[in-house]
């Protein structure tokens, strides 16, 4: 596993996706500029980001599957430093 302290969060939440997922396409978006000064701003400037994410793991899944896979993926970041997280989800495609 990557050492989350080290690097940005943008980078270690692609590193897990890849790594759960093997998704054909992934685009990871640091939104926590649009949300300076709003609820879940910590200052860091990373608690806010965007998915999008194409893999065979989401084949015959529905949108609340895909999105737990995502979310187990991520788990331990969502409980500590990510506020937010919109996820685009899709099987290869669609």
């Amino acid at each position: 596993m990557t050492d989350t302290a080290t690097e940005p969060l943008d980078v270690t939440i692609a590193h897990r996706l890849q790594t759960a997922l093997a998704p054909s396409h992934l685009a990871v978006s640091n939104d926590s500029a649009q949300h300076r000064g709003h609820m879940g701003d910590d200052g860091t400037g990373e608690t806010h980001f965007s998915v999008d994410v194409v893999s065979n793991a989401f084949a015959g899944l529905n949108r609340v599957a895909r999105q737990r896979l995502v979310n187990n993926a991520l788990a331990d970041l969502l409980s500590t430093r990510i506020h937010a997280l919109a996820m685009r989800t899709r099987a290869p495609g669609e």
